[in-house]
């Protein structure tokens, strides 16, 4: 799970505390490249769509399978079911728009030219997918200790190495809880006196304001 955490800092910090399964997270909050070994949906050169798939490989609405080296485009219906797609779009993540709040994971998409592909015209762009799983767990939920964004209602705890990384709230991850994300603000004034932590989580309130456990 990549990660590119802020310092842990205690009463003057403004940091970074996120935690993805498939890629780091920049200052802003946008999610950045696939780390070393991240899964990456591709499209296989030679199969063919069968009827009532999107236009769009993994588009909103579509399901993807379990995978460990790649994922598949399955019916969400079926048995393979496992994530679907609640926002998809083109580029790089870095450029391009935030996966929303609960997302639980995200798909990387390669770019792919097969001879057949969804709609014919010869190439799959590359993007990614923001994905939800079908069934729970669900880490990018508040305190779930995991996802692609930290929110309010998410734990962390200081890593030994000066950084902050996601943990589930209840206890049950491997690692204790230390802190709370409790409101997300525009500037850290706006913190309350109980605020220990500041944790970067950027979009229209950037600044996260975490107190002890």
């Amino acid at each position: 799970m990549g990660v590119v955490p802020g310092l842990l800092v205690l009463l003057g910090a403004l940091l970074t505390g996120c935690q993805s399964p498939s890629a780091g997270v920049a200052e802003d909050g946008r999610l950045g490249e696939p780390a070393p070994g991240t899964t990456t949906a591709t499209a296989s050169p030679t199969a063919t769509r069968p009827s009532g798939y999107g236009a769009v490989f993994l588009g909103v609405g579509e399901c993807s399978s379990f995978g460990t080296t790649s994922f598949t485009e399955v019916p969400c219906a079926g048995e393979r079911a496992a994530a679907r797609v609640v926002a998809r779009h083109d580029g790089a993540v870095r450029d391009g728009p935030r996966c929303p709040e609960t997302t639980d994971f995200v798909l990387h998409i390669s770019e792919q030219r097969p001879a057949s592909d969804e709609d014919g015209d010869g190439a799959v762009p590359r993007g990614y997918a923001c994905m939800r799983n079908l069934q729970p767990p669900h880490p990018g939920d508040p305190g779930g200790g995991g996802g692609p964004r930290t929110v309010v209602g998410d734990c962390v705890y200081g890593s030994g190495d000066g950084q902050v990384r996601e943990t589930a709230c209840d206890g049950e991850g491997e690692h204790e809880p230390e802190y709370e994300v409790t409101r997300a603000v525009t500037a850290r004034a706006d913190c309350p006196a109980s605020t220990v932590l500041y944790v970067r989580l950027g979009g229209d309130r950037p600044v996260g304001c975490a107190r002890p456990l």
